[in-house]
C-alpha cells in the first residue's frame, strides 16, 4: 500500500503564493542545486529554456525576479534544503510572489501529501507548521497570503518525486521493456492529487481520461500534472548512489519546476485579464478601460504566454499539461475573442462620435454660411443685415435640430459622451 510505503529517493517541493513586503537580501537566482560538476544555477538553466521563458523565470541582468536561500532544517521525517522567491507582479497585484520550499521525506511520502492538502481522515500533523512555517521562515520579507484574497489557493501545491525499491512491485515495471502494472499509474495518481482510493475513489469509467495527461519521460519513470499537485515516479529499483535517479530527481527540483512555475504566472495572470474583463462595464470610461485591458494583454502575451518552452521535450510536456488542467489556452482564447468584441464597441461608438460631430458642424454651419454667402454676393456691408442673418441661421439652426435628423445627431453626441 502506498500509504504506508517508503521510497528509495523521496523529494518534495512546495509551491505557496506570497504577497512581497521587501526584496530579501538572499544570492540571486534559482537555488542551485549540484550533481557532480553541474551547478543548476540560472546560467545553467536558462541554456535549456528559451530566451523569453528564461527572462520570465530568471529576470534579465540588473533586474532579477528570484532570489534563493540555503536551509538545513529538520523535523518530523522532513528535511528543509532550502527556499526560493519568485517575483510574480501583475498589474492589479505588484506584490504577488511565489516562494518554493525544498523538502527531502524520510518517512511515508503520501500521508505527508494528504496532510497539505488538509484530507480531514489524515492522522499525520499539518507539515507546514513549527519550524517550516512560510510565515516564520519569510517574517519580514513576505507575508502568506489570506485564502480568501486573489491568487491564494486552498492549499500549497506540491511536486512530489518518488523512486521504489525492489519491494515495490505495484509500481515497477515487469522488465527493462516490460509493460506497467496499471497499479503503478494509480500510485501516481495518488502522489499527484495527494489522495487515497478512500479520500477519492477513481471511477474505473473516467480513469483513462484522468490520466490522459500523463506523461512518459522514459521508461524508468513518468509524470502527472494535476491541478493541485504534481508527480513523478520511477518504475525500476533505485540503486542508490550513482543512479540515473539521481539526475531526474534534480530535474524534477530544477527545470521541470520551472516549467510548472511558468504555467503559475501563466494562471495568475489570466485569472487577473478574467477580472478585469469583468469590470469593464463597471466605469464610465469604456475607451481608457478597453485600451488598458489590452496593453495589458499584449504585455502578458509577450512575456508570459509560452506553450513551447524548450527543444527538451518532457519540459514541453509538462507545461501543456499544467496548461490543459487550468484550461488556460481555451481562457486566454475567450479573453481575446471577449476584448476584440469591446474593442469594436468602442470603434463604434468612436465613429459615432465623429459622425454626430460632423453632423453638428453640418447644422450649424449650412445656414450661417448660405447667409454670409448671400451677403457677399450682393456685396452688402451693412451690420443690421449682417446681425439679422445671424439670427436667421440661428432660428434655422433651431429648427433643424428639432427635426428627425438633428434629433439623432444630439442622441449620438450624448450617448458617446456617455460611454467614453
Amino acid at each position: 500500500m502506498l500509504q504506508n510505503a517508503v521510497g528509495a529517493r523521496q523529494e518534495l517541493t512546495v509551491v505557496l503564493p506570497v504577497r512581497l513586503l521587501r526584496v530579501p537580501d538572499w544570492p540571486e537566482g534559482p537555488f542551485p542545486f549540484e550533481l557532480g560538476n553541474r551547478r543548476t544555477d540560472a546560467q545553467t538553466r536558462s541554456t535549456y529554456f528559451a530566451p523569453a521563458s528564461a527572462r520570465a523565470l530568471y529576470g534579465a541582468p540588473g533586474r532579477p525576479r528570484r532570489w534563493h536561500l540555503p536551509l538545513d532544517v529538520k523535523n518530523d521525517g522532513l528535511h528543509l534544503l532550502g527556499m526560493e522567491l519568485l517575483r510574480a507582479a501583475t498589474a492589479r497585484n505588484p506584490e504577488h510572489a511565489l516562494v518554493v520550499l525544498h523538502f527531502s521525506v524520510e518517512r511515508p511520502l503520501l500521508p505527508v501529501l494528504r496532510a497539505m492538502a488538509g484530507r480531514r481522515s489524515n492522522s499525520a500533523d499539518e507539515p507546514l507548521t513549527g519550524p517550516f512555517d512560510p510565515a516564520v521562515l519569510l517574517a519580514g520579507i513576505a507575508d502568506v497570503r489570506d485564502p480568501d484574497t486573489p491568487f491564494a489557493i486552498a492549499r500549497p501545491y506540491t511536486i512530489a518525486f518518488m523512486t521504489p525499491t525492489a519491494q515495490h512491485a505495484l509500481a515497477l515495471r515487469a522488465g527493462p521493456e516490460g509493460a506497467l502494472p496499471t497499479t503503478a499509474d494509480r500510485w501516481l495518481w495518488q502522489l499527484a492529487s495527494r489522495s487515497t482510493p478512500e479520500d477519492f475513489p477513481l471511477p474505473p469509467e473516467t480513469a483513462r481520461e484522468q490520466l490522459k495527461d500523463t506523461v512518459r519521460i522514459s521508461a524508468d519513470w513518468s509524470a502527472l500534472v494535476l491541478r493541485q499537485g504534481a508527480a513523478f515516479l520511477g518504475h525500476r529499483p533505485d540503486a542508490g548512489e550513482g543512479d540515473f535517479y539521481e539526475f531526474g530527481a534534480l530535474h524534477s527540483r530544477t527545470v521541470y519546476l520551472d516549467a510548472l512555475l511558468l504555467g503559475s504566472l501563466q494562471r495568475d495572470h489570466i485569472d487577473e485579464l478574467t477580472d478585469e474583463l469583468s469590470e469593464v462595464f463597471n466605469s464610465s470610461r469604456l475607451a481608457r478601460r478597453v485600451a488598458t485591458l489590452e496593453r495589458n494583454i499584449a504585455v502578458f502575451r509577450s512575456t508570459y504566454w509560452r506553450q513551447h518552452l524548450t527543444a527538451h521535450g518532457p519540459a514541453n510536456d509538462l507545461l501543456l499539461a499544467f496548461q490543459n488542467q487550468h484550461r488556460l489556452p481555451a481562457r486566454f482564447d475567450e479573453i481575446l475573442a471577449e476584448a476584440a468584441d469591446y474593442s469594436r464597441l468602442v470603434q463604434n461608438q468612436e465613429s459615432q462620435q465623429i459622425s454626430g460631430a460632423l453632423g453638428v458642424l453640418t447644422i450649424l454651419g449650412l445656414p450661417l454660411g448660405t447667409a454670409l454667402s448671400i451677403l457677399q454676393v450682393l456685396d452688402d456691408h451693412s451690420t443690421a443685415h449682417l446681425l439679422i442673418s445671424v439670427a436667421l441661421s440661428v432660428a434655422a439652426t433651431a429648427a433643424a435640430l428639432t427635426t428627425r435628423y438633428g434629433r439623432l445627431v444630439l442622441a449620438s453626441l450624448r450617448g458617446a459622451d456617455d460611454k467614453a
